[in-house]
């Protein structure tokens, strides 16, 4: 009797160890970081056919997202012991989504200016853009020293963006035409002859030009006659929901452990990674 007793309690107490070690693991399910992008932004973000390099699944699409952008939010997630879920979106639907609680962030090469502050919160900046021009090699403005030097020149950049809101507007008698819906449409625009440059940033102008050699980069900085902006037209941050701390707080826990250096050489091997197409 004594025998089946103790092994009746033997049992019972295995089996409330088990229950204690797995109930509690089963019932904890990690939390998932939905980041929302272009992925169509090289460098900051693509979209490719497989995971080369370590790309992420989009939701809802049998492609999968690399750059910059990815990277950046990967080291996050596995910082702050999240999954990681890219959302894909155009650019105008970014804000908006980050708004309405459909995505957690926002991390797509955004400046943090006063008028996104207004619709949303900002993390410390995650990179440091200057603002470059882009030219066909062969263009009567390839040489070209400053602004000034491109005076008449016909010209467009991406929608939204200070490049062109502050930028095209300061090159003396331009012919600015509409703007252009996407960065790839931006480049585009240049490569058929559709204008003579586009303003845009320096991460976006040096992927262009490692993935086309008929273009070239214009560097007005350090001189008198480059564009003027604020620094919070080159400071690229993540947005999110006004009023979530929590999470603001904790990816800026993240980024303050990083340095210009990090974010330079994660920017240099996202543009040896893009593919040309982009």
């Amino acid at each position: 009797m004594k025998n089946k007793l103790m092994k009746a309690l033997s049992a019972g107490l295995a089996a409330g160890m088990i229950l204690s070690i797995t109930v509690p693991a089963a019932a904890e399910e990690a939390k998932t970081l939905r980041v929302a992008m272009e992925c169509s932004y090289a460098p900051y973000n693509w979209t490719q056919p497989d995971d080369a390099n370590g790309a992420v699944p989009i939701a809802d699409s049998p492609d999968y997202a690399y750059g910059y952008d990815v990277m950046m939010a990967k080291h996050i997630a596995e910082e702050l012991g999240y999954e990681l879920e890219i959302v894909k979106l155009d650019w105008d639907s970014l804000i908006p989504a980050v708004q309405s609680g459909n995505v957690d962030c926002v991390i797509a090469g955004q400046s943090i200016t006063s008028e996104r502050l207004e619709s949303v919160d900002f993390t410390v900046p995650y990179y440091y853009a200057s603002i470059i021009t882009l030219v066909k090699a062969d263009s009567k403005y390839a040489e070209a020293q400053g602004i000034s030097d491109l005076a008449g020149a016909t010209c467009t950049s991406q929608m939204n963006t200070i490049w062109y809101d502050k930028c095209l507007p300061q090159i003396p008698d331009a012919n600015i035409l509409p703007a252009q819906d996407s960065a790839p449409a931006m480049t585009m625009a240049l490569k058929s002859g559709g204008c003579d440059l586009v303003v845009t940033d320096m991460p976006t102008g040096t992927a262009a030009c490692a993935s086309d050699a008929s273009l070239k980069l214009l560097d007005f900085s350090g001189s008198e006659d480059d564009f003027q902006v604020s620094e919070e037209d080159i400071n690229i941050g993540i947005s999110l929901q006004k009023g979530n701390t929590e999470l603001t707080d904790a990816i800026n826990s993240v980024l303050s452990q990083m340095t210009v250096d990090d974010f330079n050489s994660m920017m240099d091997e996202a543009i040896s990674v893009q593919p040309l197409a982009q």
